[in-house]
Parts: C-alpha cells; structure tokens; sequence
C-alpha cells in the first residue's frame, strides 16, 4: 500500500472522468493522516478547486465552527471527498465520476484507518453507508460499515441553505462527540 503522498502523486495523474480536464486543483484531502475521525464530503466546489483544499469558503468555515463545537479541528480529524475533481458548477457528482474516484477514497480509508467515518450530507451517505440512505430521517444514526462506525449529517453548505435544520445537526454533533470519547483512544489527547 502507498502512503497518502504517493496516493496523491497517483491521483494527480487520473484520467478515469472527465473532470480530470476541467479542475484548477485537485481537491485530495487535509488533515491528520492517524486521525481516528475522518470526514468524507462530496465534491470540491469552486473554492476548494482554486486552493486544491477540501471544505474552505463559506461551507468550510462553518464546518470548522461545527469542529470547534465539538472540540475538534483539522489537526486532529482527515477530511476528504467522494470526488476528487469539482464538478462543472457545483452539481452533484454523476455515478461515473463517483465511480472513477472510489478506489482513491477507498485507499485514503485505508491508509487512515478511521474509527468513526462522519458523512457531511446525503450523497457522502449513499456512497459510504447505504445506497437508499435518506439524510432527512436517518441523519445521526450509527452504522457499522467495515468495521468502522458511521454516521452522517446535514452538508454544511445546507444548514448555509437552511438554518432550520442547525438545531438536528447540533444534537447530532453533540452525539458524535459521546462516540468519538467512547471509542477513541486519542482524538481527545
């Protein structure tokens, strides 16, 4: 197995969709490559693609906000994408390119080796823990998925959209943080 900078190197060179062509910046993953926690969001929108970081911008800052909430921060979780590459104006990634970019994130998985995978919004969730996973009744619920526990959340570009759904996602996180203490031997250290 690599390690994340030649799983990097290797991505650099993709060519499996079409979006390959299109990005400014590959949008790899950022954070602590032992973390116990690992996000997994969609795809880069149009921040991420310029600084080829995942979750900055508006979404990102709020996401960063939702960490602290739980006294997290980028240096202790790895967050990462379904998708490696933006896709043209910010729409949902089509199953080809879902497709095309599943081995890389099933090899950061692997190099990671989280405890806790948390999905940010329904189509993390249908890639990772359930293909009929429907975030507006199932959002919080724990799942054991290879081993590792899962859950998901609202994106934090939708609680952006909808402030109505904060209050959900703040019990949700207070959830995740009692998980992360039970399990998790270093996360809080």
């Amino acid at each position: 197995m690599a390690d994340m900078n030649e799983l990097k190197s290797q991505c650099l060179g993709c060519e499996k969709c079409a979006l390959g062509a299109t990005r400014t910046n590959l949008v790899f993953g950022v954070g602590n490559e032992r973390a116990e926690v690992m996000l997994i969001g969609e795809g880069p929108g149009e921040q991420e693609d310029l600084q080829g970081i995942p979750f900055v911008g508006r979404a990102g800052k709020l996401l960063d906000d939702m960490l602290e909430m739980i006294d997290l921060d980028r240096t202790k979780v790895y967050i990462a994408n379904i998708v490696k590459c933006r896709p043209p104006k910010n729409r949902d990634p089509l199953p080809e390119e879902k497709d095309a970019c599943r081995g890389w994130l099933k090899e950061q998985i692997k190099l990671v080796n989280p405890k806790i995978i948390i999905c940010l919004g329904r189509i993390a969730a249908t890639e990772i823990i359930d293909s009929e996973f429907k975030i507006t009744r199932q959002h919080g619920e724990w799942l054991d998925v290879d081993g590792i526990r899962c859950t998901a959340i609202y994106h934090p570009a939708a609680l952006l959209r909808d402030e109505h759904k904060r209050p959900e996602t703040f019990a949700d996180l207070r959830e995740i943080r009692a998980e992360i203490k039970r399990i998790c031997d270093r996360t809080y250290d």
